[in-house]
């Protein structure tokens, strides 16, 4: 009988979210609307076509001409309003690993508004630009910080990421690297943080939920290390912005930390399968796929696999991916159009 009651408890408290988050990933665009999309001429006729999706008329009251960034606002919008809806109907402790996707969203805001303020963009400018899932109320206050400490002590020390910030707490000016190394520190604790939660949960939310993180934090670690390359950061501080939560680690973390090049990285992700494949399959040539597509490509691989599995929250992770992707794509395919460039607008990551 004990077997049965994680599902038996799981539909008390969670079953009407999860079947409403399954009708929501019913209504991500099929690789027919792409098809239709990648054919219009003009943004007016992509708005006609996505009228015809379970956008439906989302782009109703914005006014001719239609911009590529009212469309990606819009968007937005419409992801939120449906997380918002699930966050409003939840409990614990779903309501808390919901709060968990908004950190990341917090994060890239704080990283966005202090690299704006560095270089003399007006706050009133900035807010707009963050997205809609992490903003929260100290935002506005930002601009009065010019050290971490100051961040720390008068914007974020009220917010949900506070303790991920104790590492990056320093009296240094903050310049474009030691930004840099404060995103990357601050997403480090998130997700080691996130995965030791998804972990205590236990049952099929931890086995869908480590293995997406472990899959986030390895992604960060190859990144990290490639783009250190030519720079003043030093092997000793890379490495302590490695997330310790993936397949990489510790072996493979130790190994990427003395990376000198490129194809040093790639013996790395040789000693594991799943990422020897991807690196394989990269280039920067023509027809040649990005890195960082291909690790898009395997993620949404990951995200469609959380929906094989029942009673466990990884579907709600897995469906803001997922709209991610589809937001990404939409917005590929937009700017093509837009600037009539439509030599790569078939270069979007299909979904389904």
């Amino acid at each position: 009988m004990m077997n049965y009651m994680p599902e038996m408890t799981f539909n008390v408290d969670h079953g009407y979210l999860e079947g409403l988050l399954r009708g929501f990933k019913s209504g991500i665009l099929r690789q027919n609307d792409y098809l239709n999309l990648v054919q219009c001429e003009t943004l007016e006729d992509l708005k006609l076509h996505l009228q015809s999706t379970d956008y439906g008329n989302f782009l109703a009251n914005e006014p001719s001409p239609l911009t590529v960034s009212v469309i990606d606002d819009k968007l937005k919008e419409k992801l939120v309003v449906e997380f918002q809806h699930l966050r409003n109907q939840c409990v614990e402790p779903l309501s808390t690993f919901l709060d968990y996707i908004t950190y990341s969203y917090m994060i890239d805001n704080i990283i966005l508004l202090i690299t704006g303020i560095l270089h003399q963009r007006p706050i009133n400018e900035l807010i707009p630009k963050c997205h809609p899932l992490g903003s929260f109320e100290q935002m506005e206050a930002i601009h009065i910080a010019s050290t971490p400490a100051e961040l720390y002590n008068a914007v974020l020390v009220d917010t949900p990421i506070a303790p991920y910030f104790l590492d990056c707490i320093s009296e240094q000016d903050l310049d474009e690297m030691n930004i840099e190394i404060i995103r990357n520190t601050l997403y480090k604790a998130y997700l080691e943080d996130f995965h030791s939660f998804c972990r205590e949960l236990g049952g099929a939310t931890a086995e869908a939920m480590c293995e997406a993180l472990a899959f986030e934090a390895d992604r960060r670690a190859f990144i990290i290390t490639i783009n250190s390359f030519g720079t003043e950061l030093t092997k000793e501080d890379r490495a302590k912005l490695y997330p310790r939560c993936g397949d990489l680690y510790p072996y493979g973390l130790q190994l990427l930390a003395k990376a000198d090049d490129y194809d040093q990285v790639r013996q790395v992700a040789d000693i594991y399968g799943h990422y020897k494949e991807l690196f394989e399959g990269s280039g920067t040539g023509p027809g040649e796929k990005t890195l960082e597509d291909k690790f898009f490509e395997q993620e949404v691989n990951f995200m469609k696999n959380s929906f094989m599995q029942q009673f466990q929250f990884g579907v709600f992770y897995a469906y803001v991916k997922l709209k991610e992707q589809e937001n990404r794509n939409i917005i590929w395919i937009a700017e093509c159009v837009a600037q009539r460039h439509r030599a790569k607008i078939d270069s979007y990551i299909p979904i389904f």
